[in-house]
């Protein structure tokens, strides 16, 4: 973690003041690693009738087929109960359901437990999502940031913006003047991120600086792994002709991943995928192997008889090339560790000063979410609700 010279470095929640506890959808069923299947598992439970469809549906205490429930903001889909629903699959959206795995989610609020509408209101192409992650090794990044909507069961979300098309930025009201007046340049919300990436603590704790020199370099820093890990734009590339290539094709439905360190390859039952830097393997956040996870989310069988079960039944193409991705991702990752390691302070931000500047604590009002009135959205039975 970055080395400091104080222990009075401000918390994460009160430079970003409004947070959302993470999403809980109740089942697993209605996310998947491909959107033919989200698409296959709603028809199959369309088809089912009376208890049947209640059971394929997995009900809890939260939702039922008899649930009232409206529209999530920004998403067109039926809100009569799904006791007697008849009308096609939501389009599936990207979403992401844990670290560095993308997949994909039906945004139907009626099958999700709490899919924090507050949420749903904010995200579009200029949002960014800081979520928690628990991480705690030396060098692991303690939030990710997502352009995606955030469906991972970690810890709390925080928005880079309070409304849509990037405006009025979650972060104490006056921090971005009081930084610009001692660095001698206005920062950007997204560079306050970027530093943010750069320089948080296992304990959410966020050291600053007043020196110029250390800031730029953190935001430099901060910024290559907001873009790596949102893996939006040109895709990212390993230098020196490094790129992992597929050097032996993978099954048709293959079970297990294992790792040669000697040869640097990535073993997919009889497949093989070289070169894959040992730091991209053994890549791990609270402790999860993410190469590992990653795998299992997509070959691990559901349960018969569930809607889970309804699966691709061999390895699609597009797997192989998101593994691609990911494997150069993580391998950046990792070069970056010990630029945050080495991130040091000569001029110190505390959050005495920051409370001496009057910019702490942030107001009660800018911990809660702001109001949104320029739309309506349809609630329970095609009632509108205006907000």
């Amino acid at each position: 973690m970055p080395s400091v010279t104080h222990d009075d470095a401000p918390p994460l929640a009160d430079l970003m003041p409004w947070s959302v506890a993470p999403p809980r959808p109740g089942r697993a069923w209605p996310t998947a690693p491909d959107p033919a299947s989200l698409k296959a598992r709603w028809e199959a439970l369309l088809r089912a009738r009376g208890p049947h469809r209640e059971a394929l549906f997995e009900p809890t205490r939260a939702r039922t087929t008899h649930s009232a429930v409206g529209q999530l903001p920004g998403r067109r889909t039926g809100t009569e109960r799904l006791a007697r629903a008849e009308g096609p699959c939501a389009e599936p959206v990207r979403v992401l359901t844990a670290p560095f795995d993308e997949q994909w989610l039906i945004p139907d609020h009626r099958l999700l437990d709490t899919a924090r509408p507050e949420l749903w209101r904010v995200a579009d192409e200029r949002q960014v999502f800081v979520v928690e992650t628990g991480a705690v090794a030396e060098g692991e990044f303690p939030v990710l940031a997502t352009s995606l909507f955030p469906a991972l069961r970690t810890g709390r979300v925080r928005p880079l913006y309070r409304r849509p098309g990037g405006a009025e930025p979650n972060l104490a009201p006056g921090l971005l003047d009081h930084l610009g007046a001692l660095l001698g340049e206005l920062p950007s919300p997204v560079d306050v991120l970027a530093w943010i990436l750069a320089a948080v603590r296992p304990d959410l704790t966020v050291p600053l600086t007043a020196d110029a020199g250390v800031w730029s370099r953190g935001v430099a820093s901060g910024r290559r792994a907001m873009w790596l890990m949102r893996r939006d734009g040109e895709r990212p590339k390993l230098p020196g002709g490094r790129r992992p290539y597929v050097r032996a094709p993978l099954p048709g439905r293959p079970l297990a991943l294992s790792y040669d360190r000697d040869t640097q390859t990535l073993c997919v039952d009889e497949g093989r995928v070289s070169p894959v830097p040992p730091e991209a393997w053994d890549y791990e956040v609270a402790g999860v192997r993410v190469l590992e996870a990653w795998f299992a989310s997509r070959t691990a069988p559901g349960e018969p008889g569930t809607l889970a079960a309804i699966r691709p039944t061999s390895w699609p193409q597009s797997w192989t090339s998101e593994l691609l991705e990911l494997v150069t991702v993580l391998a950046l990752l990792a070069e970056l560790r010990p630029q945050r390691t080495a991130l040091a302070f000569t001029t110190p931000i505390t959050a005495t000063d920051l409370r001496n500047a009057a910019v702490l604590p942030a107001p009660r009002s800018a911990r809660r979410p702001a109001s949104v009135l320029d739309h309506q959205e349809e609630g329970p039975e095609g009632q509108f609700a205006l907000l």
